[in-house]
């Protein structure tokens, strides 16, 4: 019986041999074994880096023609790859082998398993002279893929992984805002570079490297990066702001992608999507106000959570402001760790906890829990519709609305303004009553039957529930959270 490995090998050597013979990442075409031991070694330090290893085919030339091998060959082959597999490489590699026929011509397949432990390199060189896949190819490793398949193995955190690598102290303060980390934490700039570099390693924002240069992590090129674009597994990370010229995606007005790092760009960032807001015109005391249409403090709130809970893993992507003539839409790549629901009484779960926390001390996002609060009360304040928070199947999406009558929400709206009036009142220890959802919905006191229309609508849909369910007095009765 064939073993789950020389299935695989097969499959992809008939993919590679037709319908145009082409060579595959995982798998490489020998017509005889090489004289020079350490390119063979390069090839198995390739694969052994490649998830799910890989495949040497012995017996095939560079044209995809199956030439076949005599038995001494095959013998000769397996005895020099497998002292190669054992001795010119950093830790030893495990291979097997088979020997098929194609075209009453045997072939013999070399298989190299995944190490590990990664990355594998060439015995007596440094971890630097890895190798990996590319193009039906072996190519030496970047310095950077060695740190992220180091990261990646040894199971590091985002925060941790190696953004850029190999850099004097001048480099590092060319590449990082480090006045922008000084000034915003409150401390006093040192006098000299060394010292200003190791402040920045106390934060993890760098690191030292054996051979005394130093590294860039994601967490400080995130967070300080003068120029984000340097960064090139970072660059796609970069704010997006798109502004709509209607309610709909059909026309952009402009489109704007941040350069900065999060932490170091952040106030720009809200000040630039505050001036693409349209504004709402009140009359105070016969003066006429321009008022933007959406508070900041919500804004900065949700914007700073999309940025902190964004799963980096995802490629690709990265947190996008949206606004349309109607609504703002906040989108971060990764589902959210909480229930949507539960945004405003539980304390906020992030994957990335270290750049959660040193956000925090940079005041750029709340104490665990009480931004969203404030978030919401400044909805209220304004009088707007509640913003919605959904959860997709691998985004997270916050959209705030302009202002709306009472009479053009429909009952969604209704429901989950009245749920959130009833969530922010709770985590406060006060109650929502008849007379506060009348306040949230601006409705005269006259109207309360509206108001306690909008209450059952509510608890129909399982939002909120009587504090005395036995009460049989609508007007005067109060009400909690589901979940309370």
């Amino acid at each position: 019986m064939l073993k789950n490995w020389e299935i695989r090998a097969l499959a992809l050597l008939d993919k590679s041999l037709k319908p145009v013979p082409s060579e595959l990442n995982e798998l490489d075409w020998k017509s005889d074994i090489s004289s020079k031991g350490d390119r063979l070694a390069q090839h198995l330090s390739a694969f052994s880096n490649t998830v799910g290893g890989g495949f040497l085919i012995y017996g095939v030339n560079n044209d995809g023609v199956i030439t076949g091998l005599a038995k001494d060959q095959i013998d000769d082959i397996v005895q020099k790859i497998g002292n190669i597999a054992r001795n010119n490489l950093a830790e030893p590699v495990s291979v097997d082998h088979c020997v098929e026929t194609f075209d009453v011509k045997s072939v013999l397949i070399v298989y190299i398993p995944e190490s590990t432990v990664k990355p594998v390199h060439l015995r007596g060189k440094t971890v630097y002279d890895s190798f990996r896949r590319s193009a039906g190819q072996t190519v030496k490793m970047s310095a950077t893929e060695v740190k992220t398949l180091i990261a990646n193995s040894q199971g590091q955190t985002f925060e941790e992984q190696i953004a850029y690598t190999d850099l004097s102290a001048d480099g590092v303060l060319k590449a990082l805002d480090y006045d922008a980390y000084f000034t915003m934490s409150g401390r006093r700039l040192p006098d000299d570079k060394s010292s200003m570099v190791s402040a920045l390693e106390n934060e993890e924002l760098v690191a030292l490297d054996i051979n005394d240069s130093w590294s860039i992590t994601n967490m400080g090129a995130i967070l300080f990066a003068k120029n984000i674009d340097h960064f090139k597994s970072l660059s796609r990370k970069a704010v997006r702001v798109i502004v709509y010229k209607g309610i709909n995606k059909i026309e952009a007005i402009k489109e704007t992608v941040g350069k900065k790092g999060y932490a170091s760009g952040f106030e720009g960032l809200i000040a630039y999507i505050m001036d693409q807001l349209p504004t709402n015109e009140a009359i105070n005391h016969a003066i006429r106000q321009e008022h933007k249409m959406y508070p900041e403090v919500a804004i900065r709130e949700f914007v700073a959570n999309a940025l902190i809970h964004q799963d980096f893993s995802i490629a690709g992507t990265s947190v996008m402001v949206e606004v349309y003539s109607d609504r703002m839409e906040i989108t971060n790549p990764g589902v959210p760790l909480i229930d949507v629901n539960r945004f405003i009484d539980t304390a906020p779960r992030s994957r990335n906890e270290a750049l959660a926390s040193l956000l925090r001390r940079l005041k750029i996002c709340e104490e665990r829990g009480s931004g969203i609060d404030r978030a919401l009360a400044s909805i209220e304040a304004f009088q707007l519709p509640a913003p919605k928070f959904e959860r997709a199947e691998d985004y997270t999406k916050v959209t705030m609305y302009a202002h709306r009558q009472l009479t053009k929400m429909d009952k969604e709206d209704r429901i989950r303004a009245c749920y959130q009036h009833c969530c922010l009142l709770y985590v406060s220890n006060e109650i929502m009553t008849n007379q506060t959802v009348r306040r949230r919905f601006d409705i005269a006191e006259s109207n309360y039957p509206m108001a306690s229309r909008i209450i059952s609508e509510t608890i129909e849909a399982n939002m909120v529930k009587p504090t005395d369910p036995g009460s049989n007095s609508r007007r005067h009765s109060t009400y909690i959270p589901y979940w309370a």
